[in-house]
């Protein structure tokens, strides 16, 4: 099988380069250039599969870029997306080209190329605060940031060229990941790293809940995903079907780090008030019932796994704030 992987650079996306390729699939990553032709996370791949990926550098924006990526393979894994929520308030637009833009690049080449599967990557966000739980796949959506709001419209658009043209795109709607290789911004690791080195916990809202996957099970449920008969249309969520608070989240955390520290919310850090999502909680059935998925590692194993890549990389996380 021959497998593009757009936004491969990223967190979940080069562990699922890795798996895919280690399943022995043909991999092209696409990746967003830079003057350092910087591979991001891919650099952590062994050298026997780094060898094994070919590395394409482009735009999301640029459709003749996004045509040539997806010239003569069989699935596209669209993980390709600026994610952060804050600095989806501060630059908008930047996040909803990216977004959308770049996932119709993705489905324009498709619908030219119809025995192409795409693996299209929503995000729990597009459900906002659960108003029941917990949430399945038919859960209003509500954009409750700029980053939700774009998700949703790439959804919708994946929707339209299934109805429209007959694409072959399946969506795989993961809840919160976490795991080796995570950006410093993302909750878990900015709570490990302080752990690890602070006096102190500095976060922003400590109610609100999350569902969390380790990335392991994330990738195991994409590549399900891409070489399951049928699945045309369906929107599948990825998660535990467990939520911990975020207060409780640090708890477990510090215990496992083996340190007792004072936990301090700061004002700076917390989302608008209509923009919080309070409570995110999975209804993982169809998973089951569709890909034979079910998440493999539990939560403790999980965060031990964090804390010990994050201990043995400190440079990938200096002290300074990564915030967005």
């Amino acid at each position: 099988m021959r497998a593009l992987v757009t936004g491969a650079a990223g967190f979940i996306a080069s562990h699922l380069v890795e798996r895919l390729v280690s399943d022995g699939c043909t991999v092209r990553a696409f990746v967003r250039y830079n003057s350092r032709t910087d591979v991001g996370h891919l650099r952590w791949l062994a050298d026997e599969l780094f060898d094994n990926v070919e590395i394409f550098y482009g735009d999301l924006r640029d459709q003749a870029t996004v045509a040539r990526a997806m010239a003569d393979v069989h699935v596209v894994y669209h993980l390709g997306a600026l994610i952060s929520i804050p600095y989806s308030y501060l630059n908008p637009v930047e996040v909803v080209e990216t977004n959308i833009i770049g996932t119709l690049n993705v489905l324009m080449a498709a619908r030219e190329h119809k025995d192409i599967r795409i693996v299209h990557t929503s995000t729990s966000e597009v459900y906002g605060t659960a108003q029941y739980a917990p949430i399945d796949e038919a859960h209003p959506l509500r954009g409750q940031s700029p980053y939700s709001a774009s998700k949703i419209g790439a959804d919708k658009l994946v929707e339209s060229f299934i109805r429209s043209y007959g694409v072959a795109a399946v969506t795989v709607r993961p809840f919160n990941a976490y795991g080796p290789r995570q950006s410093g911004r993302a909750v878990i690791p900015s709570i490990i790293v302080q752990a690890l080195r602070s006096d102190r916990i500095r976060l922003g809202n400590l109610s609100p809940t999350r569902d969390f996957t380790y990335v392991g099970d994330l990738v195991d449920g994409f590549a399900r995903a891409g070489n399951a008969e049928g699945l045309v249309g369906d929107v599948i969520n990825l998660g535990n079907g467990r939520e911990i608070s975020i207060q409780d989240l640090v708890q477990i955390i510090v215990e496992l780090v083996g340190r007792e520290l004072p936990v301090e919310a700061e004002e700076s850090r917390v989302r608008p008030d209509d923009s919080e999502v309070f409570r995110l909680i999975a209804d993982n059935t169809r998973a089951g019932e569709t890909l034979g998925w079910q998440p493999a590692v539990s939560f403790r194993e999980g965060l031990r796994r964090t804390i010990d890549w994050i201990g043995d990389h400190p440079e990938q996380y200096p002290d300074r704030e990564q915030f967005v």
